[in-house]
Protein backbone atom coordinates (compact mmCIF):
# COMPACT_ATOMS: atom_id res chain seq x y z
CA UNK A 1 0.00 0.00 0.00
CA UNK A 2 1.50 3.70 -0.25
CA UNK A 3 2.81 5.40 2.42
CA UNK A 4 0.09 8.07 4.09
CA UNK A 5 0.89 11.71 3.20
CA UNK A 6 0.02 12.96 6.37
CA UNK A 7 1.69 13.08 9.58
CA UNK A 8 -1.21 11.90 11.22
CA UNK A 9 -1.78 8.95 8.65
CA UNK A 10 1.98 8.33 9.25
CA UNK A 11 1.55 8.25 12.70
CA UNK A 12 -1.60 6.44 12.71
CA UNK A 13 0.40 3.55 10.36
CA UNK A 14 3.56 3.57 12.66
CA UNK A 15 1.04 2.97 15.40
CA UNK A 16 -0.99 -0.42 13.91
CA UNK A 17 2.73 -1.80 13.20
CA UNK A 18 3.60 -1.38 16.82
CA UNK A 19 0.36 -2.79 17.73
CA UNK A 20 0.35 -5.79 15.69
CA UNK A 21 4.25 -6.36 16.24
CA UNK A 22 3.44 -5.74 20.50
CA UNK A 23 0.27 -8.78 19.78
CA UNK A 24 2.03 -10.81 17.32
CA UNK A 25 5.34 -11.53 19.74
CA UNK A 26 2.48 -12.15 22.63
CA UNK A 27 0.39 -14.38 20.37
CA UNK A 28 1.92 -15.24 17.00
CA UNK A 29 0.89 -14.81 13.66
CA UNK A 30 -1.69 -17.29 13.60
CA UNK A 31 -3.19 -16.36 17.10
CA UNK A 32 -3.46 -12.82 16.22
CA UNK A 33 -6.80 -10.96 13.74
CA UNK A 34 -7.03 -8.26 12.21
CA UNK A 35 -9.87 -7.69 14.36
CA UNK A 36 -7.38 -8.05 17.40
CA UNK A 37 -5.42 -4.99 15.83
CA UNK A 38 -7.95 -3.09 15.24
CA UNK A 39 -9.47 -3.04 18.81
CA UNK A 40 -6.06 -2.90 20.34
CA UNK A 41 -5.09 0.38 17.85
CA UNK A 42 -7.95 1.80 18.56
CA UNK A 43 -8.79 2.28 14.63
CA UNK A 44 -11.84 1.20 12.53
CA UNK A 45 -12.01 -1.53 9.90
CA UNK A 46 -11.63 1.58 7.52
CA UNK A 47 -8.35 3.06 8.41
CA UNK A 48 -6.75 -0.41 8.56
CA UNK A 49 -7.59 -1.54 5.06
CA UNK A 50 -6.39 1.84 3.92
CA UNK A 51 -2.83 1.27 5.10
CA UNK A 52 -2.85 -2.81 4.94
CA UNK A 53 -4.46 -4.07 2.02
CA UNK A 54 -4.66 -7.88 3.70
CA UNK A 55 -3.46 -9.27 7.05
CA UNK A 56 -0.09 -10.60 4.73
CA UNK A 57 0.98 -7.01 3.51
CA UNK A 58 0.60 -6.03 7.84
CA UNK A 59 2.72 -9.17 8.43
CA UNK A 60 5.08 -7.60 6.47
CA UNK A 61 5.28 -4.78 8.04
CA UNK A 62 5.80 -6.26 11.23
CA UNK A 63 8.45 -8.64 10.22
CA UNK A 64 10.43 -5.33 9.08
CA UNK A 65 9.18 -3.59 12.27
CA UNK A 66 11.03 -6.45 14.54
CA UNK A 67 13.63 -6.40 12.83
CA UNK A 68 13.98 -2.67 13.50
CA UNK A 69 13.30 -3.17 17.05
CA UNK A 70 15.56 -6.79 17.69
CA UNK A 71 18.76 -4.52 16.37
CA UNK A 72 17.99 -1.40 18.27
CA UNK A 73 17.66 -2.98 21.50
CA UNK A 74 21.50 -4.32 20.64
CA UNK A 75 23.86 -1.14 21.24
CA UNK A 76 26.64 -2.86 21.59
CA UNK A 77 26.36 -4.10 17.65
CA UNK A 78 27.85 -0.85 16.68
CA UNK A 79 31.35 -1.61 17.77
CA UNK A 80 32.48 -5.63 17.89
CA UNK A 81 35.82 -5.23 16.90
CA UNK A 82 37.66 -6.27 20.20
CA UNK A 83 37.11 -9.63 22.47
CA UNK A 84 36.00 -7.68 25.07
CA UNK A 85 33.04 -6.12 22.54
CA UNK A 86 31.63 -9.58 21.57
CA UNK A 87 31.94 -10.70 25.51
CA UNK A 88 29.90 -7.24 26.46
CA UNK A 89 27.45 -8.19 23.64
CA UNK A 90 26.92 -11.53 24.22
CA UNK A 91 26.14 -10.39 28.53
CA UNK A 92 23.29 -8.07 27.31
CA UNK A 93 22.05 -10.53 25.52
CA UNK A 94 22.07 -12.41 28.37
CA UNK A 95 20.51 -9.71 30.44
CA UNK A 96 17.87 -8.81 28.19
CA UNK A 97 16.64 -12.13 28.45
CA UNK A 98 16.56 -12.12 31.86
CA UNK A 99 14.81 -8.91 32.64
CA UNK A 100 12.12 -10.65 30.24
CA UNK A 101 11.91 -13.40 31.96
CA UNK A 102 13.37 -16.21 29.75
CA UNK A 103 9.46 -15.85 28.04
CA UNK A 104 9.36 -14.93 23.95
CA UNK A 105 12.87 -15.95 22.87
CA UNK A 106 13.73 -14.15 19.62
CA UNK A 107 10.98 -12.36 18.14
CA UNK A 108 12.71 -12.77 14.57
CA UNK A 109 13.17 -16.80 15.47
CA UNK A 110 9.54 -16.97 16.24
CA UNK A 111 7.97 -15.56 13.05
CA UNK A 112 10.47 -17.64 10.80
CA UNK A 113 9.29 -20.57 12.42
CA UNK A 114 5.61 -19.57 11.24
CA UNK A 115 6.30 -17.62 8.51
CA UNK A 116 8.57 -19.17 6.14
CA UNK A 117 7.40 -22.38 5.22
CA UNK A 118 4.43 -20.72 4.03
CA UNK A 119 5.28 -16.94 3.24
CA UNK A 120 8.65 -16.74 0.53
CA UNK A 121 8.15 -12.86 1.17
CA UNK A 122 8.34 -12.88 5.11
CA UNK A 123 11.17 -15.69 4.66
CA UNK A 124 13.33 -13.09 2.30
CA UNK A 125 12.70 -10.20 4.77
CA UNK A 126 13.37 -12.62 7.67
CA UNK A 127 16.66 -14.18 5.73
CA UNK A 128 17.82 -10.10 5.21
CA UNK A 129 17.15 -9.76 9.08
CA UNK A 130 19.29 -12.25 10.02
CA UNK A 131 21.97 -11.33 7.61
CA UNK A 132 21.67 -7.12 9.32
CA UNK A 133 22.20 -9.20 12.51
CA UNK A 134 25.26 -11.16 11.76
CA UNK A 135 27.09 -7.67 9.53
CA UNK A 136 28.23 -5.63 12.53
CA UNK A 137 30.10 -9.39 13.95
CA UNK A 138 31.47 -10.16 10.50
CA UNK A 139 33.22 -6.40 10.20
CA UNK A 140 34.25 -6.81 13.90
CA UNK A 141 36.03 -9.66 12.87
CA UNK A 142 37.19 -8.15 9.78
CA UNK A 143 38.77 -5.13 11.53
CA UNK A 144 40.05 -7.34 14.43
CA UNK A 145 41.67 -10.05 11.42
CA UNK A 146 43.16 -6.48 9.90
CA UNK A 147 44.63 -5.66 13.19
CA UNK A 148 46.38 -8.91 13.34
CA UNK A 149 44.43 -10.59 16.34
CA UNK A 150 42.43 -13.02 14.50
CA UNK A 151 44.04 -15.33 11.98
CA UNK A 152 44.51 -14.47 8.52
CA UNK A 153 43.03 -17.87 7.95
CA UNK A 154 39.52 -17.23 10.02
CA UNK A 155 36.44 -16.39 7.76
CA UNK A 156 34.96 -13.62 9.33
CA UNK A 157 31.12 -14.10 7.68
CA UNK A 158 31.64 -18.25 8.32
CA UNK A 159 32.28 -17.16 12.32
CA UNK A 160 29.53 -14.57 12.25
CA UNK A 161 26.73 -17.45 10.72
CA UNK A 162 28.02 -19.95 13.27
CA UNK A 163 27.73 -17.14 15.93
CA UNK A 164 24.01 -16.25 15.14
CA UNK A 165 23.46 -20.62 14.72
CA UNK A 166 24.50 -20.55 18.72
CA UNK A 167 22.65 -17.61 19.98
CA UNK A 168 19.46 -18.67 18.08
CA UNK A 169 19.76 -22.46 19.96
CA UNK A 170 20.49 -20.71 23.04
CA UNK A 171 17.33 -18.35 22.51
CA UNK A 172 15.10 -21.13 21.78
CA UNK A 173 16.36 -23.32 24.52
CA UNK A 174 16.03 -20.88 26.77
CA UNK A 175 12.70 -19.80 25.82
CA UNK A 176 11.47 -23.33 25.88
CA UNK A 177 13.37 -23.88 29.69
CA UNK A 178 12.56 -20.59 30.99
CA UNK A 179 16.43 -20.41 31.88
CA UNK A 180 18.54 -18.06 30.79
CA UNK A 181 21.57 -20.53 32.01
CA UNK A 182 21.24 -22.17 28.11
CA UNK A 183 21.72 -18.87 26.33
CA UNK A 184 24.80 -18.24 28.15
CA UNK A 185 25.71 -22.13 27.41
CA UNK A 186 25.43 -21.87 23.92
CA UNK A 187 27.79 -18.20 23.86
CA UNK A 188 30.32 -19.36 25.92
CA UNK A 189 30.72 -21.95 23.44
CA UNK A 190 30.21 -19.86 20.65
CA UNK A 191 32.90 -17.08 22.52
CA UNK A 192 35.84 -20.21 22.89
CA UNK A 193 35.17 -20.62 19.07
CA UNK A 194 35.62 -17.15 18.20
CA UNK A 195 38.47 -17.14 20.90
CA UNK A 196 40.09 -20.64 18.90
CA UNK A 197 40.46 -18.19 16.21
CA UNK A 198 42.79 -15.57 17.79
CA UNK A 199 46.20 -15.04 17.40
Amino acid sequence: MAEPQTTKGRATRERVIDTAAALVFERGVAGTSLDDVRASAHVSKGQLYHYFADKDDLVHAVVERTIEQVLAAQPELADLSSWTAIRRWFDALVDLQRARNAIGGCPIGGLASELAKHDDDARLRLADGYARWEEPLRRGLERMRAAGKLRHSADPARLATATMASLQGGLLLTQTRRDTAQLRLALDAAYAYLRSFAT
